[in-house]
């Protein structure tokens, strides 16, 4: 089963993917927990110029860079572990590209769809967890964890925009895209709802 965690800057993604993967381990499930960009040893590299404040990225060198990324992490990480019969928790996939890029970066859809597509190789999550957050709160929560990086630098109108797309997604893809708010809602209870979603998913594919 790939499950991964989506959302704007600051929802929390990281910490309920560890989160989710101790759980899952806890009931002797065997799992995979990885992220993009960086999940490869390319990957780390790749990461760093796209992260990296002082990098100044074309848009379209920008989302090359998240695809090479991507295939790299899909062949070497994601399938393999599938393939052994492992769940993968993913901390971001293609659901961030098409929020950040189309969203963000205003890129035309077909272009970025069709490069998404071919990177993760039709590879589509069995469930994706989106952690929606407002702009505002979500920067405010990201600046606690250190110096911003370069999205998390960018203007609020672009966040703005990513979270649109992302709410745009699930709302589109509601089977696969389940949405929580997380602004008003304490760790403990995120997680249990994500806990609850995750295995009624288990449930119903054994």
């Amino acid at each position: 089963m790939f499950i991964t965690l989506e959302g704007p800057e600051g929802c929390g993604k990281s910490t309920h993917a560890q989160r989710l993967r101790n759980y899952l381990e806890g009931k002797k499930l065997p799992v995979v927990l990885t992220h993009e960009p960086g999940g490869t040893a390319l990957g780390r590299q790749i990461r760093d110029l796209l992260l990296d404040p002082e990098s100044v990225l074309d848009r379209n060198t920008e989302v090359y860079l998240f695809a090479a990324d991507r295939s790299e992490h899909v062949s070497k990480i994601i399938l393999p572990a599938l393939s052994a019969g492992k769940i993968v928790v993913s901390d971001r996939f293609t659901d961030s590209t098409l929020a950040y890029q189309i969203g963000g970066r205003g890129l035309a859809e077909d272009m970025v769809r069709y490069i998404c597509t071919v990177s993760s190789r039709g590879l589509i999550p069995d469930l994706t967890i989106l952690l929606d957050v407002s702009p505002e709160v979500g920067i405010k929560r990201a600046t606690v964890k250190g110096p911003h990086d370069r999205f998390e630098k960018e203007n609020i109108e672009f966040h703005k925009k990513v979270r649109a797309k992302y709410l745009e997604l699930a709302k589109n893809d509601p089977a696969r895209i389940k949405l929580i708010n997380t602004e008003k809602r304490s760790i403990d209870e995120i997680q249990e709802q994500i806990r609850r979603t995750v295995d009624e998913k288990l449930g119903n594919k054994k």
